[in-house]
């Protein structure tokens, strides 16, 4: 697990290192990033703006991109041990009734591991192999020349000016440090969000099963113990609450299936919910000079494809392979855009594409998607997601 500790601390463990790294960001890209360049040798400077204490997020369905990464991490037996296989994927229509049942072993297995995980579970799991970090601390400043990054971070009232050799900007979607490097990322809003909750497993344990619904979607997706359930809703129609939203779609939906009809009643008890506002980012540039971005700070996702955390650790682990040992750190960056950028862009793609499927309000058009869904074979359905998994990079 990472040992939490000042920044000084880590300063000096890095004093030596070539590249000096500072990685601003202690989520699922930052910890691969700062774990990979530690089993290279190095001691990045790794800092983290929450507290150890913040709300660690959601479910995650998570494709075999991410495999390569845990194996340089080693921690894959770690992150099998916190999740659960996914072998079924079920989709049912703006009804209730089943539109159409995949078996996704059948067309992934031969790439790797596709595992439900809570987000917690994956940060754990990608922190199991050790380290420092130094949470609560923001980087308020960087100034970047040809020779070096001079940042400024602040930690308990204490400003630390250091030197860096390159700057990993990783602190997510709404990053507060990519204004330092490349500027603001436009933001792609879908019109819709989600409430997270937490709720109880059931003997499909290995089944994803999503709702499509006519101005709502429903899923539910299997991790270690329990189900992560996402409900959601057209933002105009979440004023009035999570309860009010799932007796619309109970009124809505005439063939409410078991799964379905516990998980709602479950998500609207009154227990925690975490909403999710359904929209994305993409960053013009991802490195400039010894900056770059990797992950949500470069390119958010929407949940629609389940992949943006595979694509955020696998982009980790190609910056962390160029930057380590780097003699040429800018190189190493533009070379790391050159490879990862397209990929991840194509994938974003994908994941936009889906979303009106996903978030549709019209009757008529849900229909007409509900019966097209019934002729689609896996293959096709993963096309996008296969050629991704067929073009790793080494």
């Amino acid at each position: 697990m990472l040992q939490e500790t000042s920044v000084r601390t880590q300063l000096d463990a890095a004093a030596r290192d070539r590249p000096r790294v500072l990685v601003v960001g202690a989520g699922v890209a930052g910890l691969t990033t700062a774990g990979i360049l530690r089993r290279r040798g190095l001691h990045p400077v790794l800092v983290e703006r929450a507290g150890p204490d913040a709300p660690s997020g959601y479910m995650l369905a998570l494709m075999p991109l991410a495999d390569p990464a845990l194996a340089d991490l080693g921690a894959t037996g770690e992150y099998r041990a916190r999740s659960t296989p996914i072998d079924r994927y079920r989709i049912r229509d703006h009804r209730g009734a089943v539109a159409r049942d995949y078996t996704m072993g059948a067309l992934l297995d031969t790439y790797g591991d596709y595992r439900g995980i809570s987000r917690g579970e994956l940060l754990d799991a990608l922190a199991a192999p050790g380290g420092t970090v130094t949470r609560r601390a923001r980087v308020t400043s960087l100034d970047a020349r040809p020779e070096a990054v001079t940042a400024v971070i602040v930690h308990g009232g204490t400003e630390t000016e250091a030197e860096f050799d390159a700057v990993v900007v990783a602190d997510g979607l709404h990053s507060a440090t990519r204004a330092h490097v490349t500027g603001t990322a436009p933001e792609h809003d879908t019109g819709w969000g989600g409430w997270v909750a937490w709720t109880g497993a059931d003997a499909d344990d290995d089944l994803a099963e999503e709702l499509w619904g006519t101005g709502s979607f429903v899923g539910t997706y299997p991790v270690k113990d329990r189900l992560g359930t996402i409900v959601c809703a057209p933002a105009t129609a979440t004023a009035a609450g999570l309860p009010a939203f799932i007796d619309r779609i109970r009124e809505r939906t005439p063939h409410l299936s078991e799964r379905f009809d516990r998980v709602l009643t479950e998500a609207a008890d009154g227990r925690e919910t975490y909403y999710w506002p359904l929209t994305d980012c993409r960053s013009a540039v991802w490195a400039r000079g010894r900056t770059a971005l990797v992950g949500d700070a470069a390119a958010g996702f929407l949940p629609t494809a389940g992949i943006g955390a595979g694509m955020a650790m696998e982009s980790a682990r190609a910056l962390a392979t160029r930057l380590a040992g780097a003699d040429d750190v800018p190189a190493a960056l533009a070379a790391y855009e050159r490879a990862q950028r397209p990929r991840v862009e194509a994938a974003q793609r994908n994941s936009r594409q889906l979303a009106p499927l996903l978030f549709n309000t019209s009757r008529t058009a849900a229909a007409v998607r509900d019966a097209a869904v019934r002729f689609v074979p896996l293959g096709a359905a993963l096309g996008p997601i296969r050629r991704l998994l067929d073009s790793r990079p080494a």
